[in-house]
């Protein structure tokens, strides 16, 4: 059966820092939590989180009330932010996200400290029929997990573009036992939104929208 769901959110998410940029485009339904939107990003961009918790997270997000910031995520005593942290399964998107308050910051993994910037494009009329969440657009591979943050991605590319240094096989057997390599070969340049799935997750289904196709 459809939800009843009039419009959805579409996203562009990008890894800080990234050089190139690494990015992804989504479309999800207005009445997510934070906590549903965590995980469309985790399985969008390719991280390990999105069937569970890998590594900690935070959406660090203006409250459009008091106009501080309000860190949302997992209600956690080890995380550090004790009481502060407001729990992402109990607030919906859509009462910080508007077009006058468009970004907010997703961290990911607080060693390696994966910073996201989470920016709302646009408000749409849900499509009839239409399956949401779904991955529209996005450039690049993920970076591996554990590989040190944005700085120790680019020491790996580097190493891994070169077969002659010292730590090259080293580092092209971890990926390939990580998954992220296949035949002694790593593509940090290729993604294709047409892989990114949702379903096996719980998070798909059609909306009852409007009939003609919005952009």
């Amino acid at each position: 059966m459809a939800a009843q769901m009039s419009n959805i959110y579409q996203f562009k998410i990008t890894l800080k820092r990234s050089k190139p940029p690494i990015w992804r485009r989504i479309q999800v339904p207005e009445d997510y939590t934070f906590w549903n939107l965590h995980v469309a990003i985790q399985q969008a961009m390719g991280w390990y989180s999105a069937e569970g918790n890998y590594h900690l997270h935070n959406f660090e997000i203006i409250n459009p009330e008091t106009s501080q910031k309000d860190l949302i995520g997992v209600e956690d005593k080890f995380s550090g932010y004790g009481d502060e942290i407001i729990n992402e399964k109990k607030v919906k998107i859509a009462k910080y996200y508007s077009l006058s308050n468009k970004k907010a910051n997703y961290e990911y993994d607080f060693g390696d400290g994966w910073e996201h910037e989470v920016l709302l494009e646009n408000i749409l009329p849900a499509v009839a029929n239409t399956q949401y969440p779904k991955c529209i657009a996005g450039k690049r591979a993920c970076p591996p997990e554990d590989c040190g943050g944005v700085g120790g991605y680019e020491d790996l590319l580097e190493i891994v573009a070169n077969p002659t240094h010292k730590e090259h096989k080293e580092r092209m057997e971890w990926l390939e036992g990580m998954g992220y390599a296949h035949n002694n070969q790593f593509k940090p340049e290729e993604f294709d939104p047409k892989s990114v799935s949702f379903e096996a997750l719980g998070l798909c289904g059609a909306l009852d929208g409007d009939d003609d196709d919005s952009e």
